[in-house]
């Protein structure tokens, strides 16, 4: 995802779920027959430039591992919080997964999350 339309769209208008240091917000049908979108929002708040880079690289390691899970033509932005700067690629993993799952249940035409 590049678009920051494509960002607010999602931001906006999808669910939103914390898994430890990171926020996960999914929309279900942001381009529908297209492949999944995914974006990092990674702000100077997790800290200098190379601590930010560190984190980018260590979701979308986690991420790509997890693209099967998503359905075809969702949107999903993974935000991380300043803790994620101190967190280890287990933990990034382990929060990726809590959030990410949240996210699905509570998504629209999920009724197994309400």
């Amino acid at each position: 995802m590049r678009r920051s339309t494509d960002f607010g769209a999602v931001v906006r208008s999808g669910v939103r779920a914390r898994g430890g240091p990171v926020i996960v917000h999914f929309r279900p049908e942001l381009d529908p027959g297209s492949p999944a979108r995914i974006g990092l929002i990674v702000g100077k708040q997790v800290g200098g430039s190379v601590v930010r880079h560190r984190v980018s690289r260590r979701l979308r390691a986690q991420l790509a591992q997890r693209l099967g899970l998503l359905p075809a033509g969702c949107g999903l932005v993974v935000r991380a919080l300043p803790e994620a700067a101190a967190a280890d690629s287990a933990l990034l993993a382990r929060s990726l997964d809590r959030g990410l799952g949240r996210a699905l249940e509570l998504a629209p035409g999920n009724e197994a999350g309400r």
